[in-house]
């Protein structure tokens, strides 16, 4: 299927529903608003868990350019759980290799995952619409669990102390269903944000890129070129990706004082990518917009039974591929918390963790995309002296290559100050799993670890455990175990360092809950308890 076909037709036409025939609104566990990547996320993520869960969207198909492009190995460990990790892989562009350019000059390379034995890459390149292909392909798999209504627009909301009604526009006119819970994922510019009369604080940048994804048959190697004053661009930037089907990414600083509309058009877009490429490279125009950095989030992401996610609630410049990224660990985060409650199995506050964990994440995507903006694009002359001066240092000097800001690029937050942790008593594990730390993948043996962990709350030991571990781990409900085998030493030398026994409490979104050096039932049910939100007892199994 070519790219254009996918754009063209309808993924989920429009259908008459049961809902509109009722005489009283129907009532869903969760209602997604917004079927973009986070949104088909979320729903997959449920629906996986056995939630039923009606996704709406005002569309009926994929969005068309590139949009999010850079995929990081976060993203796709989730991809992989949802069942849709290979797939992304076989078709996106792997690379582990950015360089940086000053002029024309080489400046210094650098390779994202300089760690070995992970499953996934640093990042894949891949369009966005072929990831909301396959998440679409994926819902309509899990048909049973997941409703996807195309051409269904929100057209109010009203929240109650149970549920939230809300009132959809579709061709056959408007009806009303209720919803336990609103997951909004309904982007940056969002009617449920509007609804609740919430706005984003932060900052708006005063510079303009511009983005062209081109068709052409090219030689350049697969990697990340940023350069800093090239010649096709003088006083700005400029970026450069490889995407799947011969399709290249290029994203070109303008200046704030544009005319937008003017600069999209292709007689201007075309004579600046040919100063780029050269006039011996051939090249389509597939897809043009123009974004403004903006480097924002809403005060809070959990308001009652609505809950926002992504780019409703929050938004960052895209150098960095913060966006997207972001978006699907939110709801990796969100989704597992919210089964618990729909089961009775925590209370509603549980919730709150995911306001304060994603909050910490938004806040970390928003600081470092606000220093890459600054040093991007200078706001004094005295600021493009100081920048010029790193990048003329970095060619020869290590030291100065740290201070070099194209974008850092995406990496999974660390809840370290999470209300549902449980601290170390003591500090023999190595530290980067600590208690917050996303897992670090390693090879088992028979797989991979961050493949076969998550989903639920795992213990996870490495070759120790004997009969009386697996007895006791039995009788704790929700708690599974992870018993994992170190043929290649790698997981020794990530979760033990110098210890002979490690115990993780690992959460279904494969973050690190608590860890001990001994075995202790009783820490570990303690652990358990704080880590899924409950203030009573755990319940026991006969």
């Amino acid at each position: 299927m070519s790219s254009q076909r996918i754009y063209e037709q309808p993924l989920y036409p429009y259908q008459r529903n049961r809902d509109q025939d009722r005489k009283s609104p129907n009532r869903h566990p969760v209602v997604i608003v917004g079927a973009g990547p986070v949104g088909l996320t979320a729903a997959i993520d449920l629906a996986l868990q056995g939630i039923h869960c009606v996704v709406v969207d005002d569309n009926d198909s994929v969005s068309w350019g590139s949009r999010a492009i850079c995929f990081a190995k976060r993203s796709l460990e989730i991809m992989e759980r949802l069942g849709c990790g290979e797939r992304l892989l076989q078709k996106g562009v792997t690379w582990n290799l950015g360089k940086v350019l000053f002029d024309q000059r080489l400046i210094y390379q650098f390779n994202l995952l300089p760690e070995a034995h992970h499953k996934y890459p640093a990042f894949i390149n891949i369009q966005q619409y072929w990831v909301e292909c396959y998440l679409v392909e994926r819902c309509q798999e899990l048909s049973e669990w997941i409703e996807l209504r195309g051409r269904n627009q929100v057209q109010r909301l009203e929240q109650f102390n149970d549920h939230v009604l809300l009132r959809l526009k579709t061709p056959d006119g408007e009806y009303t269903l209720e919803a336990d819970w609103v997951i909004a994922c309904d982007g940056a510019n969002s009617t449920v944000r509007d609804q609740l009369k919430q706005d984003f604080v932060g900052r708006i940048f005063e510079d303009n890129f511009l983005i062209a994804d081109v068709v052409m048959d090219a030689e350049f190697p697969t990697e990340r070129r940023f350069w800093f004053n090239p010649p096709f661009n003088r006083g700005q930037s400029a970026l450069l990706h490889k995407q799947p089907d011969n399709v290249w990414r290029i994203d070109l600083q303008l200046g704030w004082e544009i005319d937008k509309e003017q600069e999209k058009q292709p007689e201007r877009v075309i004579p600046r990518l040919q100063a780029m490429l050269g006039d011996e490279i051939n090249f389509e125009l597939e897809w043009v917009s123009i974004y403004t950095f903006r480097c924002c989030r809403m005060e809070k992401f959990r308001h009652g039974r609505i809950l926002f996610a992504g780019d409703s609630a929050h938004q960052v410049s895209p150098f960095g591929a913060r966006g997207a990224n972001s978006g699907m660990q939110d709801v990796d985060n969100l989704c597992w918390k919210l089964k618990l409650v729909l089961d009775q199995q925590a209370p509603e506050s549980l919730l709150d963790s995911y306001d304060n964990e994603r909050i910490q994440a938004a806040e970390e995507n928003i600081q470092h995309s606000s220093r890459s903006t600054d040093f991007i694009t200078p706001k004094s002359e005295i600021s493009r002296i100081f920048r010029d001066a790193v990048l003329n240092l970095a060619e020869h000097q290590p030291f100065a290559r740290p201070l070099v800001n194209s974008g850092r690029l995406s990496q999974p937050c660390s809840y370290l100050n999470s209300p549902i942790n449980t601290d170390d008593v003591d500090d023999d594990l190595p530290s980067g799993v600590c208690p917050g730390s996303p897992l670090r993948d390693a090879p088992t043996g028979d797989g991979w670890l961050c493949e076969q962990a998550g989903g639920s709350f795992q213990l996870l030991c490495f070759d120790q455990a004997d009969k009386e571990i697996h007895s006791e781990t039995r009788k704790v409900e929700h708690l599974s175990l992870n018993t994992k085998k170190d043929s290649s030493g790698e997981l020794a030398q990530r979760y033990l360092g110098k210890q002979k026994e490690g115990y993780y409490l690992i959460r279904p979104d494969q973050h690190i809950a608590a860890r001990w050096t001994k075995y202790d039932p009783a820490m570990i049910h303690q652990a358990l308890q704080r880590a899924s939100g409950q203030t009573a007892s755990v319940q026991w199994r006969n």
